[in-house]
Parts: C-alpha cells; structure tokens; sequence
C-alpha cells in the first residue's frame, strides 16, 4: 500500500550546507564578513580580554555575567563537580593503555561517565535536570583528559584541587605543579576565545543528536568525533609542526611556495566562514607577542610572508590566519604538550556543545534532511546466487 500522506518538497542546497539557515539561537553568532563573533549579546574576544572562563560558562548556560558574588558561587559550584565517578576514574588506565590519545579516549569515557552518571535521554528530563547533568559533564571533561594524558605517559593522575579556577586547575591536572598566574591567564584567554564559534560540524553534529532526544554524553560524545578531524579541531599542532619545519626566515619563502604550487593546504590558514583575519587569531597574536621570545617572532615573520604569497598566487582570495596557527604558538609557550592542543580546545569547546544541546532540547523536531540518488537506476532485479 503506498503512503498518501504529502512528502516534504526537496531543496537543493550548496555543499557542505554553506550558508543554509538551520535554525534559530540566542547563543551567539560568527559575521564572517565583518571578522566578529560574539557570545549571545557581548563580543567573544572582548570577553577573552575582560572576564574569566567561569563567567563566561555562566554566560552561555544562563543567559547572564555574573556580578561578583554570584560568579564566586558559580566557580565553586563547578570546582566540586570535578571529580570524576569512581566507575570512570577505574576505567582511565584501560582506556588509556588502548591508546589513540586522550582526544579519542575522551569519546570512551564520555559514554562511560554517560551511565555513571545516570544521565537520562533529553526526551525524559525537564530543563533543570538537563543544565545539572551538562554542568556536571563539562566539569569532568578536563579532569578526563588530563588523566588521560599522565596515564599515557606513565605517570599517575593528579586529583583536582577545588581551590583553583578552572584553567589553573586543568594545568595543575595535566603538569602536577601549580601553574604560573601568566600561564594561566594565557591559556584561559584562549579557551574563552574558543567556547563557542557558530555551527561549525562537532557543534551541528552534537545539535542533531539532541535533536534525536538522546542523552547528553551522546550529544558530547558525536560532538568529539567531529572536533577530532584535522579539518575542524585537530589542526593546533599541524600548524606548529609546520613552524617546525620550516625552521629559519630564508626557508618561508620557498616552503611555501612549494606547497601552494602544488595544491597543498597550508595549515593555521583560512577558514570556512571568515573573509577577514580571523579575530581570535588577532587576540591570540596579542598573546603570544606579550609572552614574547623567538618562536612568537618567527610566527609573525612567518605569518606576514605566507599571506603576501598566498595574495599573489591565489588573488582576490582572502587567506589569513585562523585560529590554530597562535593557538600552537600560545599553548607551546605555556608549555602545554602539543598531543593536548586540541584536547585543549576541546576543554572550552564542551561548554559551548552542551549549551547548544541544552538549546536544541527545547525544539522536538528530528533534524532530517534529504539526500539525492545518484545512484544506479532502481528497482533492477536481483541476480541469483
């Protein structure tokens, strides 16, 4: 019997759903064309200069910057949510020992917290319970990686400390030392910068499994998957490497050259959305300037000749920097191991996932588009064996 209900006309859209409107949010927006973005009504690079990790998490979970005391309040509520369940915390070694990195190890642990943790499919719980269980999640995910890390290494994991903020104590976590005030404030000011970037593919991804009315370690868990390809989250330390190779100020010419020529992709360049600097890569600049020493000048020097030869080989495109390129310089001068730059990312990057899924939680409707057959053409009979 056929079905007679009406199909849903089909719409042709550009690849890679460019500039398709998906959606309605109130959590913030990437102009790519003015270089700007911003974190619900308040610029995301004036909030890296101005306010701490912990406000701006408060920000996007609730809406609001916390005045003073609620933000202390906030700070020490996500300080106690830190410590993992022993179920997750027993499962590290193995976890680790399977190797991949923390980035791939974290994909296992979250759905591991997931049932530890009791988290129930979005679909069942109401809005409070939702933001509780995101909350909790988004405190474990840097205690998860930096275990993660030190066990990978064969060193035990470092418990975390309520008294430290939340940056200061992912670096006590990952180094087992009290980090710097310097350190900190750099790496913080990064991860502020990198909360949240509109719907970029782990942020849509994690959306679209919420939509499903999934649980929120599912959400997360898809969401990492994206973040782990190096055309998304996975390029901080390419970009460095490539620093690397390159080596002194008389190779950048040719290097680059060479590769352009041949169609290669220059890592730390370029973005999908912005068609000006990137402005997280200028504030990173800012950092890295301010730290100083000869890998932040080599990075500048490298910077200034890579766009100068990409505008005269590719003209009339805008190629700049984005925000992996002094992401690596910033993390390497705070002395972060580059097989955690991108876990790193990931550390700001779960607090902007679940507040989108705690968004798409509100809206029923399965996100589910079209593809179109391309195909031999159907029904042909089928052959016998």
């Amino acid at each position: 019997m056929q079905d007679s209900r009406p199909q849903p006309a089909t719409v042709d859209v550009p690849r890679g759903l460019a500039g398709v409107v998906v959606t309605e949010t109130a959590l913030g927006d990437v102009r790519g064309g003015e270089g700007f973005y911003h974190y619900r009504q308040y610029s995301a690079i004036e909030l890296a200069r101005r306010r701490g990790f912990e406000d701006v998490w408060h920000l996007m979970f609730h809406g609001e910057l916390p005045d003073a005391e609620r933000s202390a309040a906030f700070a020490a509520r996500v300080a106690a949510l830190r410590r993992l369940p022993d179920a997750v915390r027993d499962a590290l070694p193995a976890i680790a020992r399977a190797g991949g990195g923390p980035l791939t190890g974290l994909r296992t642990a979250l759905s591991l917290y997931g049932s530890a943790a009791g988290l129930r499919p979005l679909y069942d719980t109401d809005p409070a319970r939702r933001a509780e269980d995101a909350l909790a999640a988004c405190a474990a995910v840097p205690a998860i990686l930096a275990s993660l890390h030190r066990l990978g290494r064969g060193l035990a994991p470092v418990a975390p400390r309520e008294d430290l903020g939340h940056a200061a104590d992912y670096l006590h976590m990952l180094t087992g030392r009290e980090p710097e005030p310097a350190r900190v404030r750099a790496v913080e000011q990064y991860l502020v910068a990198t909360i949240d970037h509109g719907f970029n593919p782990s942020t849509f991804t994690a959306r679209v499994v919420a939509a499903t009315g999934a649980d929120l370690a599912a959400c997360l868990t898809g969401a990492v998957g994206a973040f782990s390809g190096p055309l998304h989250g996975g390029a901080p330390a390419r970009a460095l490497d490539a620093l690397d190779v390159i080596g002194s100020v008389d190779r950048i010419d040719p290097w680059i050259r060479e590769r352009v020529l041949a169609g290669e992709r220059i890592m730390g360049f370029g973005h999908a959305v912005y068609r000006t600097e990137d402005p997280r890569s200028r504030l990173l600049r800012d950092i890295a300037r301010q730290h100083g020493g000869p890998l932040a000048d080599f990075a500048v020097q490298v910077e200034e000749r890579v766009e100068a030869i990409l505008a005269e080989l590719k003209p009339g495109r805008e190629l700049h920097t984005n925000v992996e390129f002094y992401a690596g310089v910033v993390m390497e001068q705070c002395r972060l191991p580059r097989a955690m730059f991108t876990p790193t990312f990931a550390v700001a990057r779960v607090v902007g996932w679940s507040a989108n899924v705690l968004e798409q939680a509100g809206d029923t409707k399965v996100i589910r588009p079209a593809a179109r057959y391309a195909g031999p053409p159907p029904p042909q009979p089928v052959p016998a064996p």
